[in-house]
């Protein structure tokens, strides 16, 4: 099943180089209040990341942030605390803006994986020993988010 998401990520990815669509996202740093953070590695591609997704038509940003969580972690009952940036990624070859909220989860709440076709792992880490895999963007996000400070500009 990994092999099939891969070759459609690597397809989607052809597509948008054509086309160059303009999409939104969002990622969320989910934290338990005490210094930990929820990523997902998911089956398509390497390294650890934030969970998120695409906001579909007709739905908030904030409403598609809590989605993504409940599909990619199986957290459920977070509670939004703001955004902590917008951000533009050309990357895939999209005109992708991407939003990050910041959103709180209950302490002692297990991840699960939900969907095994899209997260190969989920896993809570310490803010201070992120996997050594991390997306660059993702440990950029989350020391932004530490310091207490809000970004945007380039993903």
């Amino acid at each position: 099943m990994a092999t099939i998401h891969r070759l459609i990520a690597t397809g989607a990815r052809m597509v948008w180089r054509i086309t160059r669509p303009r999409t939104l996202g969002v990622r969320v740093i989910v934290h338990d209040g005490t210094g930990r953070v929820v990523l997902v590695r998911h089956t398509y591609s390497s390294g650890w990341y934030l969970p998120g997704g695409g906001v579909e038509k007709r739905e908030a940003a904030a409403d598609a942030a809590v989605r993504e969580i409940a599909e990619e972690t199986g957290l459920a009952g977070v509670t939004i605390e703001g955004v902590q940036g917008v951000f533009h990624n050309l990357r895939e070859g999209k005109d992708d803006h991407v939003a990050v909220f910041v959103a709180r989860a209950t302490v002692g709440a297990q991840p699960v994986i939900a969907d095994r076709r899209e997260i190969a792992e989920v896993a809570w880490f310490a803010v201070d020993t992120l996997p050594h895999d991390v997306s660059p963007a993702t440990s950029r996000r989350i020391g932004e988010w530490m310091e207490g400070r809000t970004g945007w500009g380039k993903w």
